[in-house]
């Protein structure tokens, strides 16, 4: 039961989003600063419980496999952190869109791939270790990756401060996914027991950062929808497409070459949000209102990336069953 409800996570995902943008009194608890726990903003808090649990599903197996198969996983990353960012500046600066619009596209684009993307793995039947795989070392790497090439391309429009971004990304990502590892290696059956109920709840969590950024900045959206939307839009179309292409001229197996598309496809929208809302970023604009949009994107590329990862899932999956046929 609760396999299939977390499987459902696009549905959880559009109705949050709509909920939030109809009844937003609802999700502004999220985001407007009345729950600090541990004096840290509860956005950041909630994404490192999510990162937690993925830390539970993996095991030090999980980090051999990469030795396995380093020419998918080689690949898969680099056009993770290549595709999407350059899509990114690239779509920025062709739209002419506002420093924070723009900022938060780049961020969003910079991000590793996100957890959503090993379901739509399995429900479109391919690669699933892959999936996860490469998800764990794209999240690995973007500690240092994400900060990097934020900073870099994005310092077009903001100076942004790498090091309290490489922070963040220590705190809220290495460290839950090293504590998680760590607890299923020496507490395996309580882990275990866990780990059932952590893929729903991360559904659950990353569906209301999104509703609460959606709730926090309808106005803004409605003001920069037709441009933000479509930008959005453009960078999962450019990281799907070019993800499916690209691992097809290298010659990679139809299983693979979907698996590298979901991935590079979906980011961590979660992250990429919980990056955008903390204080520090927040401060590296020059108005407010272009620090509330930075969140933005990524809200959007959440619901963007599910959508679209669902869509190509259920037709590879029919593709196949026809096959079998």
């Amino acid at each position: 039961m609760i396999h299939r409800l977390t499987n459902l996570f696009a549905l959880w995902t559009v109705l949050g989003t709509a909920w939030a943008w109809f009844i937003p009194e609802h999700f502004l608890w999220v985001v407007d600063g009345r729950f600090r726990p541990f004096g840290q903003p509860l956005v950041s808090v909630m994404l490192g419980l999510v990162m937690l649990g993925m830390g539970l599903t993996l095991s030090f197996d999980d980090f051999k496999r990469i030795a396995k198969i380093p020419k998918c996983v080689g690949a898969g990353v680099i056009l993770q952190f290549t595709i999407m960012p350059l899509a990114g500046i690239a779509i920025a600066m062709a739209f002419g869109l506002e420093a924070g619009v723009a900022v938060g596209l780049i961020l969003v684009s910079c991000c590793p791939g996100g957890t959503a993307s090993n379901v739509v793995a399995y429900l479109a039947n391919a690669n699933l270790a892959l999936s996860v795989t490469m998800t764990m070392a794209s999240t690995l790497i973007a500690v240092v990756a994400t900060p990097l090439l934020t900073g870099w391309l994005a310092g077009k429009y903001v100076e942004i401060d790498q090091w309290n971004l490489f922070i963040n990304m220590v705190s809220i990502v290495l460290l839950p996914v090293v504590v998680g590892v760590l607890l299923n290696r020496y507490f395996p059956i309580a882990t275990e027991k866990i780990s059932i109920i952590s893929p729903l709840a991360s559904v659950i969590v990353i569906v209301l950062i999104v509703g609460g950024i959606i709730a926090n900045s309808k106005v803004l959206i409605e003001e920069h929808f037709g441009a933000l939307m479509l930008a959005v839009l453009l960078l999962h179309v450019f990281g799907f497409g070019l993800g499916y292409l690209i691992t097809k001229a290298l010659g990679f197996g139809i299983d693979e070459r979907r698996t590298i598309s979901i991935e590079v496809g979906m980011q961590n929208s979660g992250l990429g949000s919980s990056l955008a809302s903390t204080p520090a970023f927040a401060a590296q604009f020059a108005t407010p209102m272009q620090a509330a949009l930075a969140p933005v994107p990524s809200a959007i590329s959440a619901v963007y990336h599910v959508v679209i990862g669902s869509f190509l899932a259920a037709i590879w999956r029919r593709q196949l069953a026809q096959k079998a046929d």
